[in-house]
């Protein structure tokens, strides 16, 4: 039975995504459970629990990133699923803010980890080591496109807002 239990968990978490859908389309991501677990089990029990619905991407800045799942919209708020921060599980060699929809958890320092994360614009080497990446888009180029063309107020506030409406896990 344990043997069928680690089975079982290794299959389930090994090929997990999401679909984002967003106000402005859906964003498809791969999520690297097998690499990053923990970071993966928070990210995806939030969204089984429909923790991130009517959630906003609070902070968006071109050619850079755009950053979410703070249920307060301050960008100060989010909690994981263990009630407090988690550590990070920073693999600098295999999972690298190397490009274009990376999907990272944002932070306030090391071991910091809640529920907000952030999906990258373009290459950010700076953040490599600081930041646990957890997945990639994988589809809805066209809608993270549109994310980026947003207009932002001056404190980098989509404006009008962009929301997470629901998520669909795969």
């Amino acid at each position: 039975a344990e043997y069928m239990g680690h089975f079982l968990s290794v299959y389930f978490f090994s090929c997990m995504s999401v679909t984002l859908h967003t106000s402005l389309g859906d964003l498809k991501i791969e999520v690297y459970c097998d690499l990053v677990p923990k970071t993966a089990e928070n990210f995806l029990a939030l969204c089984a629990s429909g923790y991130y619905n009517g959630v906003k991407f609070h902070r968006n800045m071109p050619n850079f990133m755009i950053q979410g799942g703070d249920p307060t919209g301050s960008g100060k708020g989010g909690t994981s699923i263990w009630g407090g921060p988690f550590a990070d599980e920073l693999l600098p060699l295999q999972l690298r803010h190397a490009g274009r929809g990376i999907v990272s958890m944002a932070n306030s320092g090391p071991d910091t980890n809640q529920s907000q994360f952030f999906i990258i614009y373009s290459k950010q080497p700076h953040l490599n080591g600081l930041n646990t990446v957890f997945g990639t888009v994988i589809d809805g180029w066209d809608v993270l496109d549109a994310m980026e063309r947003s207009p932002c107020d001056a404190g980098d506030r989509p404006n009008p807002d962009i929301l997470v409406k629901t998520v669909t896990i795969h």
